[in-house]
């Protein structure tokens, strides 16, 4: 029956609700005139049968008016209640006026009051005993999941609200370090002490903790989901306040923790004057725009209100993914951003210079490249192509069209590297320092070096993700492994302020202190995803982590600093590295070298140039490449 009704269309529900209350407000007044008269026959001899009927029409017309039956019952709230008494108690006032003008004076004024509460009660319990059964008896024949909420405030409250409503969650509990909200009973949840959360998982088999701590500090909700790791329940948060600021809080907001998170440190403070210097007001251009770097530094870009933005990008997709995404957030924001989506190849030189030209760009940041080191290996050619000549294409486009700043994004494999990769973006280093030892030219160049992007298409995060919820096993080349690791957004603000940085041909690097161990990485991801690591020590565990061994051209351990000659900036967390570098002069003849090499995919000459050129970089002794002889 309660199935019939819930999957009936929403005006055959309204008439159900219409017709119930033609039945019971009728039976309200006469059990108002039993409890009144003490006399239960029906109808009492003294008043006409009419009179019973009366509350009807008076009645119908005020509930249609305030909205009682245009409610959806299933999602009605406790607030509700005050409409509906309202509604009861102007129905009862004209009923009381209608019956002194008819004269019917056989019933008594107690009467008319015992009419009131009885049809308040029935009006609001019935819509409320509604929801009851098509939530629990309906919805909750599937056997929801306990999940507790870490947060009782509005948020929280909205949160417990919108699972209740829906198909898999069942709130049990509240827990809040607020010493004076414990104890209470808030939305009818009991709030805990974040002590008793251990006692209160095993006790309500709790599968789930959602963290709703929207205005929270991202400092303060790292520690809680430190102290929530060991626990090995799945956990979850409610999106910050910006993003629900247009709606309530729904099921649908709930996410697996973020990769800030994850890190378990706190994040690099940007300086908002050195965000804005290169591009509030500017013509700002990003190549490879599409990219996981490139997209978020569109997006720091756009916020600092740039006068155009042109958008780089090989990939057709990327570029449309992109383009749309900045074009609704410049409408929501009431900019006048003009928004230039360009394809093309950071090889071709002459298209570079001929955009630049074209749209007077001031200030480029140079995202395009090969970064997947195991792919990189397996194609040489094209990685150098790409990644050195694509450099040195966009720096002379840059310098041609007279772009004031140029910011190169590197990494640390540029560093004494092992890899391909690392050797063809420190070649791009070298090309951009060259162009800065040119005393004719007026471009200022500046390269920054970072580690490991948290959360990016290459990343360790989603595939761990992907990995984890297939069962396992989570894989790691090595138990050893350690990067420096930093979220998209830091890496995108720090390129954005180090350009803005005084000084030419510099290397800048982020002060990221400890690197993070990728094997306790994958641990923490496992025990927040509410399962437990399988061992030998647990052979009984959820999750398995397998280790690999290491992949083509990767090292155990990273770094960001060739040398020793490193000083601090105005930034408290960037440092500026001075290196060894090579004239126009004497970088020219090896360039021309390279680029003969790669014309004839001659893989072992690259590799012979990158080593001589490159300090420190001791590839593995067989070559990779597809084209590589044996």
């Amino acid at each position: 029956m309660i199935n019939r009704i819930s999957n009936c269309s929403r005006h055959t529900k309204s008439l159900i609700m219409v017709a119930a209350d033609m039945v019971f407000l009728p039976i309200s007044f006469w059990l108002a005139l039993g409890v009144r008269l003490d006399v239960w026959h029906f109808p009492v001899s003294t008043i006409a049968w009419w009179v019973y009927l009366l509350p009807v029409p008076i009645s119908l017309p005020i509930f249609l008016k305030m909205g009682l039956y245009r409610s959806v019952v299933r999602y009605i709230e406790e607030r509700a209640i005050l409409t509906m008494l309202q509604a009861v108690s102007l129905s009862v006032v004209l009923f009381s006026a209608a019956v002194f003008f008819l004269n019917v004076n056989a019933i008594p004024r107690g009467a008319l009051l015992d009419f009131l509460l009885l049809a308040g009660f029935y009006i609001c319990a019935s819509r409320f005993f509604s929801r009851y059964l098509l939530r629990v008896r309906l919805i909750d024949n599937k056997q929801k999941s306990n999940v507790v909420i870490y947060g009782a405030g509005s948020a929280g409250l909205q949160l417990a609200s919108a699972l209740r409503t829906g198909r898999e969650y069942q709130p049990v509990g509240f827990v809040d370090d607020d010493s004076a909200l414990q104890g209470l009973m808030l939305a009818g949840l009991k709030v805990f002490e974040p002590a008793e959360l251990p006692e209160l998982i095993s006790s309500r088999k709790v599968e789930q903790v959602l963290l709703a701590l929207p205005s929270a500090s991202r400092s303060r909700r790292v520690e809680i989901v430190n102290k929530l790791e060991p626990l090995k329940v799945e956990v979850k948060e409610v999106p910050g306040m910006a993003e629900l600021v247009n709606g309530a809080v729904t099921v649908s907001d709930i996410r697996e923790v973020g990769v800030d998170e994850l890190l378990g440190r706190d994040s690099v403070p940007p300086d908002q004057m050195l965000l804005a210097a290169n591009n509030c007001g500017k013509v700002v251009m990003v190549t490879g725009a599409g990219g996981s770097i490139g997209s978020e530094l569109c997006r720091q870009v756009l916020a600092c209100q740039p006068a155009c933005l042109v958008l780089y990008e090989l990939s057709e997709f990327a570029l449309y993914s992109i383009e749309r995404e900045l074009a609704v957030l410049i409408r929501k924001s009431h900019q006048t951003i003009n928004l230039i989506p360009v394809l093309g190849s950071v090889r071709d030189g002459n298209r570079l210079t001929a955009i630049m030209r074209r749209y007077a760009v001031q200030t480029v940041y140079h995202a395009a490249a090969y970064k997947h080191v195991p792919l990189v290996e397996f194609n040489v050619t094209e990685g150098v192509l790409n990644n050195t000549f694509g450099t040195l294409a966009a720096a002379e486009a840059a310098v041609v069209a007279g772009v004031e700043t140029f910011v190169l994004i590197s990494t640390d494999k540029a560093v004494r590297p092992t890899n391909v990769m690392g050797a063809t973006k420190r070649m791009a280093e070298l090309v951009l320092q060259s162009f800065a030892l040119d005393p004719s030219c007026n471009t200022r160049f500046c390269m920054v070096r970072f580690g490991n992007v948290l959360g990016s298409s290459g990343s360790v995060v989603p595939l761990f993700r992907r990995q984890i919820a297939a069962g396992g096993p989570v894989t790691v080349t090595h138990p050893e492994i350690i990067r420096y690791f930093m979220t998209i957004p830091e890496a995108s603000q720090l390129v954005i302020q180090a350009g803005a940085m005084g000084g030419n041909g510099e290397v800048f690097v982020l002060d990221m202190g400890k690197p993070v161990k990728i094997l306790d990485l994958a641990r923490r991801m496992i025990h927040l995803s509410g399962c437990s690591v399988r061992d030998e020590q647990q052979p009984d565990g959820d999750i398995a982590i397998k280790f690999t061994g290491l992949r083509p051209g990767e090292k155990l351990y990273e770094e960001l600093l060739i040398g020793d000659a490193v000083a601090g900036t105005q930034h408290p967390r960037i440092l500026k590295a001075q290196e060894y570098a090579l004239t126009k002069t004497e970088l020219e003849p090896v360039l021309q070298k390279l680029n003969q090499a790669c014309c004839d995919n001659d893989c072992a000459t690259i590799i012979d140039i990158l080593c001589k050129n490159v300090h420190g970089f001791k590839p593995e002794n067989e070559l990779r490449d597809h084209l590589a002889v044996a």
